[in-house]
């Protein structure tokens, strides 16, 4: 409410910069983040600990913060009011603020000992809560279906769930799950699982295989830490050397996933029970594939806008005269990448009609496009001659061709890597699920540099000519 308020011009020429900003500012912090934060950590405690929190201590706190919180910030309001500013640590008597901060000290002590009161109970919780029953707080999710507090594994079994309540509907669920008497109960096929299932009917599709222990992971943190503290100590070099290492150890770990030994040694599955998700055209890194692009693609546009923007208003836009920039070149990079992606488009479509003999082929003919197109736009960047650090336009240019120069780097080598893989018997018919997850990047790049042309060589061209 008071952000309505502040919104509003005429008030805010009275409460601008007063104490009635501190107050709505603590009212959004508190009342939209603490207490939110303080009521998941007591509703969550029992499954971190295995022990319940104190009910008494529990309820002297939350009463304390929230008398006091009411008490410093309510008042606060009317502080601001009647024109204290904020930012002042004192200021004279007799100007009608000496009450209200009085009242306000108060509350802040109060609320003060009420988070006390609050972070005692969680520490003494540990020692001297009581063991924490199944579902103690009669939830309906599926979390609490679990031991208290949860075992490694967490789901004995999985469950068939047909309820948006599924605890309710069934209350001895929880027994029922650690008797082992749903679905991915085995173990000894040495794969990691969970269910796959649709995003809008809940319906299970395919049983997800997750990754198994690998020290890649950590190694590839290391050097993306080496390479973060390299940037921000200008060591440009070992920054470089460190993305690379970062690209190396993080494409060896992808080689353990999908159809690998190491992901999935036993594609195996129960009578009744759907099939691993690298044996479908659907899965988890189809959907990581689309949001990180559609993340991406935020960051592209807001480039394309930088660009036109700086063109509008920046003194050091200095377009050249004749540009060394060669649109036939690029024109020609787009087409062959246009190729490529049509290609990719294919061999999806093949897969999904059992016909993948020649799938290595037509991989590794992709490859082939895509490292010409990317040797292109190389070349293209190369001769460009531009003085990035001189004007604006020619480090737009550079920052827009080296973006897209990664990108289609990256899905070139990301097709190789399936090539590979087929090679290996990673990917194919019976697994042709990476293939669909890679095409979405040869869609993405498509998109990217054929905007590219459009921004910085048919619409600077056709403005001049116009």
């Amino acid at each position: 409410l008071t952000g309505v308020m502040v919104a509003l011009v005429p008030f805010d020429w009275q409460v601008h910069d007063t104490h009635f900003i501190v107050a709505h500012m603590h009212y959004v912090l508190v009342g939209g983040m603490f207490f939110p934060l303080m009521a998941g950590l007591y509703y969550w405690l029992p499954h971190f600990s295995g022990r319940m929190p104190s009910v008494r201590l529990g309820r002297w706190g939350f009463w304390l913060v929230f008398i006091g919180f009411n008490t410093t910030f309510l008042i606060m309001h009317w502080t601001g009011l009647i024109g204290m500013p904020r930012r002042v640590y004192t200021y004279d008597t007799g100007l009608g603020w000496d009450m209200p901060n009085l009242i306000s000290s108060i509350g802040s002590f109060i609320m003060a000992i009420g988070i006390g009161t609050i972070l005692l109970d969680i520490v003494l919780h540990f020692r001297f809560g009581q063991p924490a029953k199944t579902n103690p707080w009669n939830a309906d999710t599926l979390e609490w279906g679990t031991a208290l507090p949860p075992s490694p594994y967490n789901f004995v079994s999985l469950p068939d769930i047909t309820d948006r309540h599924p605890l309710w509907k069934d209350p001895d669920l929880p027994n029922s799950i650690a008797r082992a008497e749903h679905s991915l109960k085995a173990i000894d096929h040495g794969r990691r699982e969970t269910w796959g299932s649709d995003p809008l009917t809940g319906k299970v599709r395919e049983i997800i295989h997750l990754p198994g222990n690998s020290w890649w992971p950590f190694v590839a943190s290391v050097f993306l830490a080496v390479l973060c503290l390299s940037l921000l100590n200008k060591f440009y070099w070992v920054a470089l050397i460190a993305t690379v290492a970062t690209l190396i150890v993080l494409f060896r770990w992808s080689w353990e996933n999908g159809a690998h030994p190491a992901a999935a040694p036993d594609a195996q599955t129960q009578p009744g029970e759907p099939p691993l998700h690298s044996r479908t055209f659907d899965g988890p890194g189809l959907w990581g594939m689309g949001v990180t692009l559609l993340a991406n693609g935020t960051l592209y546009l807001s480039l394309l806008f930088g660009w036109f923007y700086l063109w509008t208003v920046s003194p050091k836009w200095m377009v050249p005269e004749h540009s060394d920039l060669n649109g036939w070149l690029m024109f020609a990079s787009a087409v062959v990448l246009s190729a490529g992606t049509l290609w990719m488009r294919l061999v999806p479509g093949r897969l999904r009609r059992g016909s993948g003999g020649q799938l290595m082929l037509n991989l590794g003919a992709i490859t082939a496009i895509g490292a010409v197109q990317w040797a292109m736009l190389l070349w293209l960047l190369l001769t460009a001659n531009l003085r990035v650090t001189e004007t604006a336009h020619d480090a737009v240019v550079f920052v827009i061709l080296a973006y897209g120069l990664i990108h289609c780097g990256l899905a070139t080598i990301l097709t190789l890597l399936q090539t590979l893989r087929v090679m290996y018997g990673y990917v194919g018919d019976k697994a042709p699920y990476e293939v669909v997850v890679v095409e979405q990047l040869w869609y993405y790049n498509l998109g990217v540099i054929w905007s590219a042309y459009a921004a910085i060589v048919l619409f600077p061209n056709a403005w001049g000519a116009a």
